[in-house]
């Protein structure tokens, strides 16, 4: 059975939360008469909760609530994160759509990589599905994103870390973990991964650059396209050494040798 290479969204295919994300939350904001502006020191707290809606919700503390005439009732706020979480994949889907979040380095050559060496293709996010689905045609090309498998949004009842998107992307990729190789750029994605038994490699991104990613196969700064952007090791404890491109020969052995 062919291996398989999932990668996560965010951080990962692009820098889609400092161009991407950030703006569209601060765009729907403006648009739904919030009083709220986050910089990118408030981002960067708010990114470690896992999801839009809930890092909307995050924002509903009672003192807000009053000062903004918002709903108190659990079941309104529900509804109103909604609308307001459409907004912003609205704005966010034309961020991506304008170019203004080119795809990180490597990523469209491994992958190109991967396909014709016959690997499975998949991402796993937890970022609503036309989110990832747009910036996955963007960085690889819609002919190329019809190979990928696209795990994302709430389809499971925990976001990362739990392990619930890796768990249920192994069960619909009929995949053994042990032919898994995942790309990751957070220390939650990595411990989402890794509770599912994945090897994880880690791309860092600007967000997640400082974080803990003990139990990573692999720590990087991109997966690098030489010359211009190459890779550079961050950690190595499987000895890959990998060039100035982390290659699909350096993933295949980290998996079974027969992978290679």
């Amino acid at each position: 059975m062919s291996p398989a290479l999932i990668f996560d969204c965010d951080g990962v295919l692009a820098d889609t939360e400092r161009f991407g994300h950030l703006p569209a939350f601060n765009q729907t904001f403006d648009q739904v008469g919030l009083p709220v502006h986050w910089s990118e020191d408030d981002y960067a707290e708010h990114v470690k909760i896992g999801g839009g809606k809930e890092r909307m919700a995050s924002l509903l503390t009672p003192e807000l609530v009053a000062r903004a005439a918002l709903p108190t009732d659990p079941g309104e706020q529900e509804a109103m994160i909604a609308d307001w979480h459409r907004f912003k994949t609205a704005a966010y889907i034309d961020l991506v759509t304008s170019g203004a979040m080119p795809g990180r380095p490597g990523i469209a050559r491994i992958v190109e990589e991967a396909a014709a060496a016959g690997w499975r293709l998949a991402v796993a996010s937890t970022s609503a599905e036309v989110s990832v689905r747009a910036v996955l045609e963007h960085v690889v090309g819609g002919e190329r994103a019809r190979d990928f498998a696209v795990f994302a949004g709430d389809i499971v009842p925990r976001k990362k870390p739990a392990p619930d998107i890796y768990l249920l992307a192994l069960e619909h990729l009929d995949v053994d973990p042990a032919d898994v190789v995942v790309i990751e750029d957070s220390a939650h994605g990595l411990q989402a991964a890794r509770a599912a038994g994945l090897v994880t490699v880690v791309t860092v991104s600007a967000y997640t650059v400082d974080e803990d990613f003990t139990g990573a196969a692999l720590v990087v700064t991109c997966l690098g396209d030489a010359p211009d952007d190459p890779a550079r090791v961050i950690e190595d404890p499987n000895h890959l050494h990998p060039g100035d491109e982390v290659t699909l020969v350096d993933l295949s052995r980290l998996i079974s040798p027969s992978k290679e």
